[in-house]
């Protein structure tokens, strides 16, 4: 079970964009794309065979980050935390924050 999923809530610890906040959109196997987070300038070619037809120019574009270097946002605490694992009752095993055990899903 993957500690970071899409969707979660995030914030960047460390780089660049340190303390920035976004929406996980896609994971890789390290890394993690985040949502208006890393961005850099991307020079593209028309295409217009392309379905739908990409333009050219200028566009700004999301990079991968390396998992150490985010962390979930808590909102109980308003601060990054780091994430646990627990064993339910019924034998699923679901995460949790470590600062105050909080579970993210039910």
């Amino acid at each position: 079970m993957k500690k970071i999923r899409k969707g979660d809530q995030v914030v960047v610890i460390s780089g660049r964009d340190k303390g920035a906040r976004g929406t996980v959109i896609r994971v890789l196997e390290e890394h993690v794309v985040v949502e208006n987070v890393n961005k850099v300038k991307k020079h593209q070619k028309p295409n217009p065979q392309a379905s739908p037809p990409r333009p050219g120019g200028i566009v700004d574009k999301e990079m991968p980050l390396h998992v150490s270097k985010i962390a979930i946002w808590n909102p109980a605490t308003k601060k990054a935390d780091r994430i646990g694992f627990k064993t339910l009752a019924d034998g699923r095993k679901v995460r949790c924050f470590r600062s105050n055990g909080e579970m993210l899903e039910a």
